[in-house]
């Protein structure tokens, strides 16, 4: 039962690892700009998903934000928004403070079906319409074609540095542990091994005791 608990525990933090870092790391789509727009957005529940309000535009006590917004559509046809917020100095660390110069590029990269312009859209987040989420676009640049071929550099950079860490706190762990834990428990093991020792030695020696007290004969 323990260990079904253990695993448990494991694949639950692998799993919140992972989203956290498919979430913050950077994203990129190749898409074709349909549209860009302002709309007055009320930041309520799904506050943790946009930019910190000190990073946008909100004006009053309400979260209510003049946010930007990015339509787009995949070369299969299916659509995207992306918003265009600011970061700041906040998580994430893409410190974005050009979300009026990105969306005048969006919008001069705007096309229409007939004559496509495709652009890869950087990006962090999700779209979760049910939650109205929209991913944060960070950069847009014209590429040749939809079926360009980006490498994910900084993801890749990202995720090493990452696993070196990982390796690198793994070793020390295990040799903290080497040098450190084992050989208390050994300590300790030698400590009850000799404690149990003596408690049998005293057990044994009363009950000689106790047996020629009463082995006795009258």
């Amino acid at each position: 039962m323990w260990t079904y608990i253990k695993w448990g525990i494991r694949l639950t933090v692998l799993a919140v690892v992972l989203a956290f870092l498919h979430y913050t790391l950077p994203q990129r789509d190749i898409v074709r700009i349909t549209g860009t727009y302002n709309r007055l957005t009320e930041v309520g529940a799904n506050s943790i998903f946009y930019a910190s309000p000190d990073s946008g535009t909100t004006t009053t006590t309400v979260d209510r934000r003049d946010i930007r917004f990015i339509e787009a559509v995949f070369p299969d046809g299916d659509v995207m928004v992306y918003r265009n917020e600011d970061t700041g100095w906040i998580w994430p660390p893409y410190f974005k403070y050009d979300s009026s110069n990105l969306q005048a590029e969006a919008k001069n990269l705007e096309s229409p079906k007939e004559t496509p312009q495709w652009v890869a859209v950087t990006h962090y987040g999700w779209r979760m319409p049910i939650f109205s989420i929209y991913p944060n676009a960070v950069k847009v640049r014209a590429v040749e074609g939809p079926d360009v071929r980006l490498i994910p550099w900084v993801s890749i950079i990202v995720l090493g540095m990452l696993g070196l860490a990982l390796l690198m706190l793994r070793r020390m762990w295990l040799q903290f542990r080497e040098r450190m834990i084992d050989p208390a428990v050994d300590d300790l093991n030698n400590t009850l091994d000799a404690v149990d020792a003596r408690a049998d030695a005293a057990r044994d020696k009363a009950r000689g005791f106790w047996g020629r007290m009463f082995g006795r004969k009258p």
